[in-house]
Order: C-alpha cells, then sequence, then structure tokens
C-alpha cells in the first residue's frame, strides 16, 4: 500500500508556472504605430527627389520669368516698376528672392507697398498700391507733389497740380524724390488726406505748426482744427457752419468741437450753437 501511495503522489501533476503578465485590453502597442525601416526609406527617397527637382527647377529655363505684369497702378508708375524689376526677366520665380524684389519697388517714391504673385510658369504678377497725391509742397520757386503719407513723389513745374492744396516748406527742409515730410508739415499734408465716407474742402493751402492746424479755403475762409485730432468730426461740423459765412473770408474754428466758433471776418469772435455741433 505504501508503494501505490508513493506512486500516486508522484503522479501528481506539477504547479504550473505563472503566466506573464498580460498587456491591458485597453492599453496601447505604440509599436504598431511606428513605421517600419523601409517605410522610412522610401520616404526618405521621395524627399530628396522632391529636393532634387526643386533644385533642378529653380537652374533651368521651366519656370524663367517671360511677362512682368503690374496691377493696379498708373501707367506712370508701373513704368518705373518694370525699369525696377527688369533685370528678373529670363530668371526662374522660383529663384526669385521676393523680399529683396519687394523692397526694390518700395523705394519707387510713387508706390506705398506691392505684393508678388508667381503666374507659374512664366508670369510674375505685381500688385501695386500707389501713393495718393493730396499737397504740393513750395520752397521758394521748387515744387513737389506730396503723398498722403507725407512722402514727396516727384518734383513738379511750378503752377502744376492748381487743384492741390499748397504747403509752404522752410529751407531747412530737405527735398528729394521718396524722403518724407515730417513735423508741422507732415501734420500739414495728413490734414487733407483723403477721409473715407466723406467730401473734403476746396483748400487752398495748410498752416500748420506744432499745436495748430488751419485749412485755407479757395474762398479765403479759414478753418481752424486745433491740434488736428477728430479731423472727420471737425470738418463735418465746419461744413455746415460755412454756409452762413456766404464765401467771407472770415474763419470757422472747430478747434473744440462742442463750442465752434465763427465770424465773417479774422478778428472778432461769435460763439455758433448748432444742434449738430457735437455729432458727425
Amino acid at each position: 500500500m505504501a508503494g501505490r501511495k508513493g506512486s500516486r503522489d508522484n503522479a501528481r501533476p506539477r504547479a504550473r508556472a505563472a503566466p506573464a503578465a498580460a498587456i491591458p485590453r485597453d492599453g496601447v502597442e505604440l509599436r504598431r504605430f511606428a513605421p517600419s525601416g523601409r517605410s522610412v526609406a522610401t520616404g526618405l527617397l521621395i524627399l530628396a527627389a522632391a529636393l532634387g527637382a526643386y533644385g533642378l527647377a529653380r537652374g533651368t529655363s521651366a519656370f524663367a520669368v517671360e511677362a512682368i505684369t503690374v496691377h493696379g497702378a498708373p501707367e506712370g508708375v508701373s513704368a518705373q516698376v518694370d525699369k525696377v524689376l527688369a533685370h528678373v526677366d529670363g530668371r526662374s520665380l522660383l529663384a526669385l528672392d521676393l523680399p529683396a524684389l519687394e523692397a526694390a519697388v518700395e523705394d519707387v517714391p510713387a508706390v506705398s507697398s506691392v505684393e508678388f504673385d508667381r503666374g507659374f510658369p512664366h508670369t510674375l504678377n505685381v500688385h501695386v498700391v500707389p501713393e495718393v497725391p493730396v499737397a504740393v509742397a513750395r520752397q521758394g520757386t521748387a515744387a513737389w507733389l506730396v503723398a498722403a503719407s507725407g512722402r514727396l513723389i516727384a518734383p513738379l513745374d511750378r503752377g502744376a497740380k492748381r487743384g492741390l492744396p499748397r504747403i509752404w516748406l522752410e529751407r531747412s527742409v530737405e527735398l528729394a524724390p521718396g524722403t518724407s515730410l515730417t513735423g508741422a508739415p507732415l501734420r500739414a499734408a495728413r490734414a487733407v488726406a483723403p477721409i473715407p465716407g466723406a467730401k473734403l474742402l476746396r483748400v487752398a493751402s495748410v498752416r500748420a505748426s506744432n499745436t495748430e492746424l488751419t485749412l485755407v479755403l479757395r474762398s479765403g475762409t479759414e478753418v481752424r482744427l486745433g491740434d488736428g485730432s477728430e479731423r472727420l468730426l471737425k470738418l463735418t461740423i465746419a461744413r455746415q457752419i460755412l454756409p452762413s459765412l456766404a464765401g467771407s473770408p472770415g474763419y470757422v474754428d472747430v478747434s473744440v468741437p462742442a463750442r465752434p466758433v465763427a465770424s465773417s471776418t479774422l478778428n472778432p469772435q461769435v460763439d455758433v450753437e448748432t444742434e449738430t455741433s457735437t455729432t458727425p
């Protein structure tokens, strides 16, 4: 019996080894998403081929500039832009340094800003925003066309552009194409710049100091704007009051819009009370 018991004991199955810890069902096997070595190699080959094709296109005539089209500029300004860009003719559109070309075109005094568009396969489109002429700067016998930005666009013959107001400059002001007015002359140019939705007065000249702006109308009437702030409001009020002066060489002082002052002469002051004096 003892032998059987021993054999029975030996026949018992041995304890199974503990299974390895299973990966949780909600776990993520990151290796499933990792690209294989073959995929990485293929991607690198495609990238190298694309870079090679780009480099080849830059150095060939496949995208050579054959036409430069200027948009948004008058004929005279377009001619100046064409002249500045003449050296890019025949060069690849892909090889153009557009920031450098932008700086070169914006050096043209009549150009305010510019943007480029590569019109494949052979056209360079140039979108120009021209400067807006608003006045004529006078210094002795010299005359210059002035933009709303205060930039000097070009010299003028004496008496040219009679419809634009005059800004008289001191002898110390340097005049050269592309330079910008500063200080009081700049404020004078900005005082006659267009205002969206507003009809401008017929201004003959502008007087400016560090604290005062005065528009002298063709009728001889002065419109005194003070420091030039709230220009739209002040000009709207002045326009409403001017008919009461019947074209006399007086003045309208709207430096304080809530309390305009008007006179048919340039000396006495008469307060003008209007319901619209504080509204645009």
